[in-house]
């Protein structure tokens, strides 16, 4: 097939999209299928069409290493969508989103693929819409019986008020844990919130009560979900560079904990899943307290990619090798079809 990888573009996460991008167009060259690597901010500037970029631009391997700091995105101005990335794309049997966050992550780019009849890996704009705003997510889970922190949305800095501590401040729509701040004391809230503002779209910001415990994630695939993995960093919170640089967290999989809280977690990430409406596949996390009383934190309807990423690990432990869960993700979506 004629495949492109979408990746980059102009959200925070984009090096973590480049990583995964890299990784997933050699995994699918791998599997025999012409493929492109494409970032969706700066496009291909020469060619309108699949075949002759592929033709001045093929490549037998693609490499993109993730900093430690999280990207400066002064430089990227301009449009959100490269020259000739949607005349490539519809020329191309599929796309493949290995996009993190923005456009990519939140429909807008899924609704616009619709517009334009072009075929693409993943969940459609409605439910990665859904999933992508945390707070939309929390209330539709708090309607179907998903347990979730309590929480409430901060849009004005110096009005806050009734904030349970200690807390978890986020940016509403944002993922990699960037712009998330733990806090302990009222004096902190202030400074967690202006620093999840910088990543954020509008001006709303998530408060949740945090939830002191144990973190775990499970994937679904498919209609399968994948084994339980639990994540201890070795210093602080799973935080963007516990996540994506080597050896700082250490990541058990299958998770040491008993077959009824297994199965609990399993149920809840399908239930999650199926709530917001996701396909193909998704990643639900979760923190469970000193009770082994379980909350879900959020619902990633495009998990990232890179060596240390979750979903890839989740997968191998039931023998579904990297390049192999690749191309299942691209034959899944072109179910969708």
């Amino acid at each position: 097939m004629k495949i492109v990888v979408l990746a980059g573009g102009k959200s925070s996460e984009r090096e973590v999209s480049m990583n995964s991008g890299s990784r997933i167009a050699n995994a699918l060259i791998a599997k025999g299928h012409q493929v492109l690597l494409i970032d969706l901010f700066n496009g291909i500037s020469d060619s309108n069409n699949f075949d002759s970029a592929y033709e001045k631009y093929e490549r037998k391997e693609y490499q993109y290493h993730v900093s430690e700091d999280i990207p400066n995105l002064e430089q990227c101005s301009g449009e959100e969508i490269g020259v000739n990335v949607l005349e490539i794309c519809r020329t191309s049997d599929i796309t493949f989103f290995a996009l993190l966050g923005g456009i990519g992550e939140n429909g807008k780019l899924q609704a616009i693929f619709d517009v334009y009849g072009i075929k693409y890996t993943g969940s459609d704009y409605q439910s990665s819409l859904l999933a992508m705003d945390k707070v939309i997510a929390k209330e539709l889970m708090r309607f179907h019986d998903i347990p979730t922190a309590d929480w409430t949305v901060v849009s004005d800095v110096d009005k806050i008020k009734d904030i349970r501590l200690p807390a978890v401040v986020k940016p509403i729509d944002n993922g990699s844990s960037i712009g998330i701040s733990l806090v302990d004391s009222e004096q902190d809230i202030k400074k967690a919130i202006e620093e999840a503002l910088k990543y954020s779209k509008g001006s709303r910001i998530l408060v949740e009560d945090r939830i002191v415990g144990r973190e775990f994630s499970a994937g679904v695939i498919g209609d399968q979900v994948l084994p339980v993995i639990e994540l201890i960093p070795k210093s602080g919170f799973y935080d963007y560079r516990n996540k994506y640089q080597p050896g700082r967290t250490e990541e058990i999989v299958p998770a040491k904990i008993t077959e009824d809280l297994t199965n609990k977690l399993k149920e809840l990430a399908l239930k999650a899943h199926q709530t917001l409406g996701l396909s193909v596949c998704s990643r639900t996390d979760f923190m469970i307290d000193k009770n082994d009383n379980i909350f879900v934190i959020e619902v990633n309807s495009l998990p990232a990619m890179t060596p240390t990423s979750l979903l890839p690990q989740e997968a191998e432990a039931v023998g579904i090798d990297f390049n192999n869960l690749c191309e299942f993700i691209v034959n899944e979506s072109l179910k969708n079809y």
